[in-house]
């Protein structure tokens, strides 16, 4: 059972909520991933106008200061939709620097804007001993509106074993440190689908969707929290259904099995809502 401490380090992002290892994004993992993946994933094929990468310091148990980021949605022209834990100020996480809209690769291209405000879910919590986070979203407004296409929220999730596809700029290697993790230029995709609660050992439910890489080992890891998890609607756009949050499984290591990802669809009012009264 891990402690606290490695819970905390572990939920940083991804895997973002991998991560979060997978899914929780800054946690330590132990396998080798492939050099062309998010771990294991291919190098974008399309332009994703509303991916979005937010820079970020993390303090380290050594004292040293990790540069990474985590990923984002834009769902309305001056909103971008990531993960709680991400700007979790409880757990030493601070912005730094701008974040980049609409573009394929991590430090160049797209739209930058300074971030004007935060606002964390009201339930959101930080997993305790290996738990998965709870509400893991937050709203971040930017100093300015963007051109980029804003991405439709889904009415709903697809139905179990519904393809997927999901984005990040997070470590394409897995590693036992932060200092070996190796992020990636490109903007990194993984074709995946919706998995059953009983894959994730019932850690998911009606708030967090089960999602499967039909490559073995391959999953989001250590900087991808935060990003999207799309789905193909009925007009064959890609629709938002889910935002990456942490490990779908008792294995701390990154992409490794699957991942937890925020149902976005059920949090559809809280969003418009939040973002009306905000102004």
């Amino acid at each position: 059972m891990p402690d606290l401490r490695s819970t905390r380090r572990r939920s940083l992002t991804m895997r973002v909520a991998a991560a979060a290892g997978v899914a929780a994004a800054l946690g330590a993992t132990l396998m080798t991933g492939s050099a062309s993946a998010i771990v294991n994933g291919d190098d974008s094929t399309e332009r994703y106008s509303f991916m979005a990468s937010i820079p970020l310091s993390i303090p380290l148990e050594d004292g040293t200061v990790l540069k990474a980021g985590c990923g984002a949605t834009l769902i309305d022209r001056q909103w971008v939709l990531t993960a709680g834990h991400c700007v979790d100020p409880n757990i030493g996480v601070t912005q730094e620097g701008l974040v980049r809209v609409g573009s394929e690769h991590r430090t160049s291209g797209g739209t930058v804007r300074k971030v004007d405000k935060v606002v964390m879910h009201p339930g959101y919590a930080l997993g305790q001993a290996g738990a998965p986070n709870q509400n893991d979203l937050a709203l971040v407004r930017l100093d300015r509106p963007v051109v980029h296409q804003p991405i439709r929220i889904a009415k709903q999730a697809g139905p179990v074993g519904n393809p997927t596809r999901i984005l990040g700029f997070g470590t394409v290697v897995g590693a036992g440190h932060p200092k070996d993790w190796v992020f990636p230029e490109r903007l990194q995709q993984l074709d995946t689908r919706r998995g059953s609660e009983a894959e994730c050992f019932n850690r998911a439910g009606e708030t967090r969707l089960c999602t499967v890489s039909p490559t073995p080992g391959a999953m989001a890891c250590n900087g991808d929290s935060g990003g999207p998890q799309l789905q193909r609607a009925r007009n064959g756009r890609w629709e938002l259904i889910g935002t990456t949050s942490g490990d779908g499984d008792n294995d701390p290591t990154c992409a490794t099995g699957p991942g937890l990802y925020t149902n976005v669809p059920v949090y559809a009012d809280w969003i418009r809502n939040t973002i009306r009264k905000a102004g």
